[in-house]
């Protein structure tokens, strides 16, 4: 019966990573041959960015209609902000330690002369842009996700104030909510055919390139997010519940990791996170805002990631890395470029062209982190998306109260 358990309760996060491993298998056996399987990865990929819009569209305006308390709205939004940033600080605090003792740039063999400082972008038209569009028809595209949830956040207020989930739009939104989900497990089911041709593809094209003047970085920031998951994800579910939340987070964490890693995209990985909220018991108003909103601006491996690129440039441009007026930019830098982060493959390129921007670095230095970046790329995506989830618990431990998941279990609405 044990072993009957243990399959059911871990069978989908088995045969993800058996996809994974074979597909990564594949890569290292074929080399470049391996791009015979993008296709299948594509195809994914492309189902779980067409519903994504969608997806976090009707969820969130869903979840703001159904509530008639727009207090409770409040204190979600709150509360999520607050999070988002103090996770963050402990991120960067991390991090500034790590790069003081283990600089990332020493010993390369990369050499630049010194560069002459440019103008800063203008903060206000960045936030202005990452917020909001300028015709109806931007809202369809994934590549605007914090406008879409804007907009959808409005929505669901008015939604609210007209009769909320009675009135026929609130019927008609609680309908369609129910059949995109139905529709993300159904893709869902596709998952580990899918990761493994596209992971297959990845470590075929990209496997040896991995190593050389890049590797030091890589030393670092690697076994650092390893610390980071094992020593602060545990100490903020245990905050959010106890060690049963610890408990319930580990059981069910593994698949949103796995997606966001293979995929590089913490937009990807939504539908995983979702699913996992749900069986960990988190309420489905926190977390159908929560992670939407998290996939775009929650991104601790972003931070430890842009920190490093920092440092990396001010080692390779001659410039020290030191003193409390450069660590705080850093961090106040890494902080804003994880907000306005994309959450599709490669959208740290706008976090890595505000770091080149503010800190006035030459036009030269946005290749030199954008591969930095390339490389980063998966662990960062792992730690930023699987940390959602952590986050919505530890906001509905705000918002609910410290015996939030215990009544949940009693209640029956979340998974014994």
């Amino acid at each position: 019966m044990d072993k009957k358990r243990i399959w059911k309760s871990y069978r989908f996060p088995i045969i993800l990573v058996m996809g994974i491993i074979v597909g990564a298998l594949l890569g290292v056996t074929l080399g470049e041959k391996a791009t015979v399987l993008k296709p299948l990865g594509d195809i994914f990929l492309n189902l779980m960015f067409t519903i994504v819009v969608p997806m976090v569209y009707v969820s969130i305006t869903t979840a703001v209609g159904n509530m008639v308390n727009m207090k409770r709205l409040g204190k979600i939004l709150g509360n999520l902000v607050v999070t988002f940033i103090i996770t963050g600080m402990f991120a960067a605090a991390l991090v500034l330690v790590v790069v003081n003792i283990w600089p990332p740039a020493a010993n390369t063999t990369i050499q630049l002369a010194n560069a002459e400082m440019q103008e800063a972008a203008s903060v206000g038209d960045l936030l202005v842009n990452s917020l909001t569009v300028n015709d109806f028809s931007g809202l369809m595209s994934r590549n605007n996700m914090l406008p879409i949830i804007v907009f959808a956040i409005l929505s669901g207020v008015c939604v609210s104030a007209c009769g909320g989930e009675e009135s026929p739009a609130g019927r008609l939104l609680n309908n369609l909510n129910d059949i995109i989900f139905k529709m993300v497990d159904v893709i869902m089911k596709l998952a580990p055919i899918g990761l493994g041709a596209y992971f297959a593809n990845l470590v075929g094209e990209f496997g040896p390139e991995l190593i050389g003047d890049y590797g030091r970085a890589m030393v670092i920031y690697y076994p650092m997010c390893l610390v980071y998951v094992v020593i602060a994800f545990p100490a903020y579910t245990y905050f959010a519940g106890g060690m049963t939340a610890v408990k319930r987070m580990l059981k069910h964490i593994l698949s949103p990791a796995l997606t966001a890693f293979a995929t590089q995209s913490s937009v990807a990985a939504i539908p995983a996170n979702m699913e996992a909220c749900r069986k960990i018991g988190v309420p489905e108003d926190i977390s159908n805002i929560v992670l939407p909103m998290g996939a775009t601006m929650h991104m601790d491996g972003s931070v430890l990631s842009s920190i490093i690129k920092i440092s990396f440039l001010f080692g390779i441009f001659g410039q020290p890395f030191t003193g409390v007026g450069t660590y705080a930019m850093s961090v106040v830098v890494a902080i804003l470029s994880a907000f306005v982060l994309s959450g599709a493959p490669g959208g740290g390129l706008v976090g890595e062209m505000l770091i080149v921007s503010l800190f006035g670095f030459p036009a030269e230095a946005f290749p030199l982190i954008a591969t930095l970046g390339f490389l980063f790329d998966p662990a960062a995506t792992c730690l930023n998306s699987s940390g959602d989830t952590i986050a919505s618990m530890m906001i509905t431990r705000m918002v609910e109260g410290r015996d939030w998941l215990a009544k949940r279990i009693a209640s029956g609405e979340a998974e014994a």
